[in-house]
């Protein structure tokens, strides 16, 4: 009896984490569209991985991080401005957070690949993926953390 029950259990498991959940069930059209040779080709492999295949790129990895020059940070796929350098601060995380984006040019959409729902940050006009939005951002301004994957960026520097 025990068997069957819990036969059950990972039936009903297996059906609740189904590929559905991943994102959001419609697919968006985006101004920019690309085959994925297309954008093998115009991305490099971690840029690929964390863009196109939702990845993370390694905390402390990026020299975004630790950047606090005046710019402008855009999708490194489609050049669309996501950012401005005043938006930036240093959460601790590992990665480059801002506490809000250029509202226009990011989407949000949810994503349950680590097993429960978090908000995923996308760039609106490729659709590449940048990271993810927490609420444990500063107080004094929006309360919002966008932890956002360096690769996805490129930073022009406003001179």
């Amino acid at each position: 009896m025990k068997k069957i029950a819990s036969i059950i259990v990972l039936i009903v498991f297996i059906n609740c984490s189904s590929k559905a959940q991943n994102s959001s069930i419609e697919k968006k059209a985006y101004k920019i569209v690309k085959t994925e040779n297309e954008w093998k080709k115009l991305l490099s492999p971690l840029q690929y991985k964390v863009l196109r295949e939702a990845g993370t790129e390694r905390a402390f990895s990026s020299p975004l991080d630790k950047n606090y020059t005046k710019g402008i940070y855009v999708c490194a796929a489609c050049k669309t401005p996501l950012y401005k350098s005043e938006y930036k601060y240093d959460s601790g995380s590992g990665w480059p957070s801002f506490d809000r984006a250029i509202q226009k040019n990011i989407e949000l959409d949810v994503d349950y690949k680590i097993g429960y729902k978090r908000t995923e940050l996308k760039c609106k006009t490729c659709g590449g993926h940048l990271g993810h939005s927490f609420d444990d951002g500063p107080q004094e301004t929006t309360g919002k953390r966008h932890c956002i994957n360096g690769a996805a960026l490129k930073f022009i520097s406003e001179r």
